[in-house]
């Protein structure tokens, strides 16, 4: 049973179906009782017609045998107040359902026999009725009737009348239920007939129609399952021109694998740079090594040292990308970028520090201390490379924004290289140099981190004529 219900389109049949087969039963049942509630009052009608004839030629004296109480066939019975039937149809040969199972006509009481009862039968009766009058509320049963051999189920009215002569009389008349049991069950045979062929088609058609909806699903499955056993990144899932929820799957699926592709192009030029980074300073390291072991007077201890800080950096480096690269979440505590920057600031030559518009306190935020400073140390390390004379840090206040910006007086950044020089292992050329510049992973960490505490890291032109970075972050 699971596997049959295992995919989407058997469980969307099944559903339309069963839900169909529900909205049938209930609409079949509305109808049935609809129907029969209808014919039923119909025939309480009829009878009620057949029952205010009889009554309407008692009212008026009509003796018994005079009667019209053969019409239509159907079953009549006229019943005194003492229970006792005087008049009946010919054929009527059994009857229930009125009261009175008698079909063949009693002797009447006498007439002082009917008046010493009359105001007790009133009473029971519940409506007082003046000679000649016929009463207005009709009693409604049903019952059964044999006319003629013939035995049918009736719907019996009783109307009472009230004669000058003959005393308080009811009449029994009856109208035939064999045209709402036929109605009703031929209704019922067609509904049985039909639901079934209905059900049928309804699934037949939601399994063609769920089946052709699905399709351009098992296309991007199929697809998607080539792209994982090749491993080619740059191969996209079909797009069905339907614009509709499956259309809008195939594009976020795209736009997934655009961004895989690129995160993974991403960390392979970071492992050849990396690798390409850290083989230079170990060469060198291992060279001046090998040549102090044969040649100890010609060891350079200070360039030994440089490369061995250089590539220490490095490592820190390249541990703190894969820490954010892993989605590692900075700390919750408060941080004063003003101190910070002071902080940071001191012991370098030539960096000063101006708070605008507040305390040393106004300007906090929210993220780790260690990560911040090292954004800070990142941007001033730069700033100092390429300053002529001077850097000047600024810690200011912007509506919800804390904003830091560090600016230097030297030639500035171009234009055109103002996002790519926060990319990875990117160096402007007046930075390529061992001495003067780095791996190129500063910004690029200063940038990431930025993100990381859910602000921005940009660069532009600064008062100075050199470059300005802003670092922007939510202010705590």
């Amino acid at each position: 049973m699971s596997r049959l219900l295992g995919s989407v389109r058997a469980r969307a049949t099944l559903g339309a179906t069963l839900v169909v087969a529900v909205a049938l039963v209930a609409a079949g049942t509305a109808v049935l009782l609809s129907l029969r509630s209808n014919l039923l009052g119909e025939a309480g009608t009829q009878a009620e017609r057949s029952a205010r004839e009889v009554a309407t030629e008692l009212a008026v004296g009509t003796p018994y045998a005079d009667l019209s109480l053969d019409v239509d066939d159907r079953p009549v019975q006229v019943v005194d107040e003492d229970g006792t039937l005087v008049a009946a149809g010919e054929d009527l040969e059994r009857i229930t359902g009125t009261g009175v199972d008698v079909v063949k006509p009693q002797p009447a009481a006498s007439p002082g026999g009917a008046g010493d009862d009359d105001g007790d039968d009133d009473d029971d009766a519940g409506e007082p009725l003046e000679p000649g009058e016929i009463g207005e509320r009709t009693t409604i049963s049903d019952g059964s009737a044999t006319i003629d051999g013939d035995t049918e189920d009736y719907r019996f009215a009783a109307v009472p009348v009230e004669t000058e002569d003959r005393g308080r009389l009811t009449v029994y008349a009856g109208a035939p239920l064999s045209a709402e049991h036929g109605a009703v069950n031929t209704a019922l045979t067609v509904m049985l007939i039909g639901f079934p062929v209905l059900l049928a088609v309804v699934g037949w058609v939601t399994w063609l129609v769920t089946r052709r909806a699905l399709r351009p699903v098992e296309g991007i499955r199929r697809e998607m399952a080539a792209i994982t056993a090749s491993e080619d990144l740059a191969r996209r899932v079909p797009v069905p021109g339907t614009h509709d929820e499956v259309a809008r799957l195939a594009s976020t699926t795209n736009e997934t694998l655009a961004a895989l592709e690129a995160s993974v192009e991403r960390q392979r030029r970071f492992v050849a740079d990396a690798s390409h980074e850290l083989r230079s300073p170990i060469a060198s390291l291992r060279t001046q090594l090998e040549v102090a072991a044969a040649h100890p007077e010609l060891l350079d201890l200070d360039g030994a040292v440089e490369d061995t800080v250089r590539l220490q950096r490095l490592a820190a480096d390249l541990l703190l990308l894969a820490r954010l690269d892993a989605g590692e979440r900075p700390a919750d505590a408060r941080v004063d970028l003003a101190a910070l920057a002071r902080e940071e600031a001191a012991g370098r030559a030539g960096v000063s520090v101006r708070e605008e518009g507040g305390d040393t306190g106004a300007v906090t935020v929210a993220g780790s201390r260690g990560q911040l400073g090292r954004v800070l140390a990142n941007l001033l390390d730069n700033a100092q490379r390429h300053a002529r004379s001077a850097v000047e840090v600024s810690v200011r206040r912007d509506g919800g924004l804390a904003v830091v910006g560090v600016a230097d007086d030297g030639e500035g950044v171009p234009e055109a290289d103002r996002e790519r020089i926060f990319e990875r292992f990117v160096r402007l050329d007046a930075a390529r140099s061992r001495d003067d510049g780095g791996a190129g992973l500063g910004l690029a960490i200063a940038r990431d981190v930025a993100v990381r505490h859910g602000g921005t890291l940009t660069a532009r032109g600064g008062p100075a004529g050199g470059a300005l970075f802003e670092l922007r972050l939510p202010a705590a």
